[in-house]
């Protein structure tokens, strides 16, 4: 880890999430001084930060808050340099019913970071978008100059979000720089998505439900995508542009659920759930990303294989798998 994060004051927005947690755990440990942001509840739960060690822990700065509360948001921001903004409502199925939570959620709720930011001269925002934006591929692999398209209140939300950020840049010369991971995965993600889903079913049951079987994703382990994260904060090069941050690889859901099944070495099956299928003109069939600009633009590259990301998850998941509701088609 660079020396450059020691001392620096950061936030991360949405730091109790899947990928946040681990951006927060990694910048701890170069010294750096976090902020998390996280979604109040009355339980007074962080999120995945509980998972991380008492040491590091104790010494996050944790704020809860709502994104769409610009008061919060500012006092969050508040004194920061650089801001990691994560913070969202990501779950595809649950903006099917809650369209206008999502939305008023991930564009105001950004609008909020960015108006924050601008205002208190934050030296760096990193805004997150996600592939969903592209929609099913028209070109593969997919450059980050490929059409947008809004197949779920999810996915136009964060088009939404992600032109909020472009708009900043343009008009207020905001140093904001975009960064779309494709299908993060790890160690400690939930049952939300589809690698965790076909993980715990594996290890404890003798059919594997599922959706979708055909569609392909590029999917990317979770370290790769904090490393992205963190160049995309470090250098000068990149301000105001769009990075996607993806392996270029592409695997089929039923490839992926057979592939696991083997590792895991039990004799189990795999049955599609119709519950589980999104609408049929919202179904993204393939996504697979260029990587290119990131890899000449900020340095980074993906360093983890697929085989190696789904061994360190499935050891995981094996020793945490009293944390998951094995079965249940989560939101």
């Amino acid at each position: 880890m660079s020396e450059k994060w020691k001392d620096r004051k950061i936030l991360v927005t949405g730091g109790g999430g899947f990928i946040g947690s681990r951006l927060v755990e990694v910048l701890m440990r170069s010294g750096a001084q976090v902020r998390a942001f996280v979604r109040y509840n009355s339980r007074g739960d962080s999120g995945l930060l509980r998972t991380l060690s008492p040491y590091v822990l104790g010494e996050i700065e944790i704020v809860p808050g709502d994104l769409r509360d610009e008061d919060a948001v500012r006092n969050a921001v508040r004194d920061r340099e650089v801001v990691f903004h994560l913070g969202a409502l990501i779950s595809i199925p649950y903006s099917y019913l809650h369209p206008a939570e999502v939305a008023e959620t991930n564009m105001m709720g950004t609008l909020n970071v960015l108006l924050a930011c601008r205002d208190m001269g934050v030296q760096r925002l990193v805004h997150t978008s996600t592939s969903e934006v592209y929609g099913t591929a028209r070109t593969a692999p997919i450059s980050e100059r490929h059409p947008l398209q809004g197949q779920s209140p999810y996915s136009a939300s964060k088009i939404g979000a992600d032109k909020l950020a472009e708009s900043f840049y343009c008009a207020y010369d905001l140093p904001v720089i975009t960064v779309r991971p494709f299908n993060t995965y790890g160690p400690a993600q939930s049952a939300r998505a589809v690698i965790p889903t076909i993980i715990t079913q594996a290890l404890t049951r003798d059919t594997i439900h599922l959706g979708n079987l055909d569609s392909t994703r590029d999917f990317t382990y979770v370290d790769d995508t904090v490393a992205g994260f963190l160049s995309a904060a470090e250098g000068s090069a990149g301000i105001g542009e769009v990075f996607n941050l993806g392996t270029g690889e592409e695997i089929r859901i039923g490839d992926l659920a057979n592939k696991v099944i083997a590792m895991v070495g039990r004799d189990v099956k795999i049955d599609l759930q119709p519950e589980r299928l999104r609408p049929e003109k919202s179904e993204v069939m393939r996504l697979i990303s260029d990587n290119r600009r990131a890899r000449e633009v900020l340095g980074w590259s993906p360093q983890i294989s697929l085989e190696e990301g789904l061994k360190r998850t499935i050891h995981w998941i094996s020793e945490n798998i009293n944390q998951y509701r094995v079965g249940k088609y989560e939101f």
